[in-house]
């Protein structure tokens, strides 16, 4: 697991999670359904209008949580982040290891796991790294390349522009009235809470957003199932600040740390 190849992963994570939103939001309308069944406000709203209600709340939040994972990749994101690009959170890469993540300013602090070390140091040099360095964050700032790649998942102003439907559709995009209709789908829960979900159906892909009935009309959770694979973004904690706390002096080693040793065995 490299570090280019890791960040690169995380941030297209992100992006693909942004697509997704867009790719519901700028479709052409259904007809409003009249339901009966506990839909709140949104009873009297076609799909379209949910659909971009919730991508304006998307846009205006200063701050969320974002968890994000899919079948084709092991890479699962959960990171608490805000417009001022600082985070908290971690990135996992499944068998290939997991790594917590703090960023405030350009100061960023990545604690691994042992999975990381023995992943990228061969043998016993793995191990012992994941022992002595177990219970330590790594520091740097994001002018290191490998903590600016990084912590680039931590960016909520490029996630949220990326939601945003493009202004100049690309030459031969198909005509408004040959793009598949939204439809509402019937209210159910998520976490706890009321949700009611937007579907289009296009090309043998399903893309299902749900969006929160009560209060402020949130998307809360985005589904894509196409070619038998399935992505999955979870958005919630809207406008909680990001936690200030950084990692204690005394629990921190330089990142030059990681990058010596891996320069190391990549020349032994």
């Amino acid at each position: 697991m490299t570090s280019r190849r890791r960040a690169t992963t995380a941030t297209a994570a992100l992006t693909c999670g942004a697509a997704l939103i867009a790719g519901v939001a700028c479709t052409s309308a259904a007809a409003a359904e009249d339901p009966d069944g506990g839909e709140g406000d949104l009873a009297n709203k076609s799909a379209q209008q949910i659909s971009d209600d919730s991508l304006h709340q998307l846009v205006a939040a200063k701050s969320l949580r974002l968890r994000t994972q899919t079948s084709a990749d092991p890479t699962k994101l959960d990171l608490t982040l805000d417009r001022a690009g600082n985070c908290t959170g971690a990135i996992s890469k499944g068998s290939l290891g997991r790594v917590e993540l703090v960023k405030r300013g350009n100061q960023v602090w990545m604690k691994p796991d042992a999975a990381f070390w023995k992943s990228q140091l061969p043998g016993s040099e793995g191990r012992d790294a994941a022992e002595k360095y177990k219970d330590t964050f790594l520091h740097g700032t994001t002018k290191d390349t490998f903590l600016g790649n990084l912590s680039a998942a931590c960016d909520l102003r490029a996630f949220q522009k990326s939601a945003l439907p493009p202004e100049n559709p690309p030459s031969g995009a198909p005509s408004p009235s040959a793009t598949p209709t939204l439809t509402k789908g019937r209210p159910t829960t998520h976490e706890g809470a009321r949700v009611l979900p937007v579907v289009k159906k296009a090309q043998g892909a399903v893309q299902t957003l749900y969006v929160a009935i009560d209060g402020k009309h949130y998307p809360v959770k985005l589904t894509a199932e196409v070619d038998h694979q399935t992505g999955t973004i979870l958005l919630s904690n809207y406008d909680t600040p990001v936690s200030t706390k950084t990692p204690a002096p005394g629990d921190t080693a330089d990142i030059s740390v990681l990058e010596d040793r891996l320069q190391g065995s990549q020349s032994a």
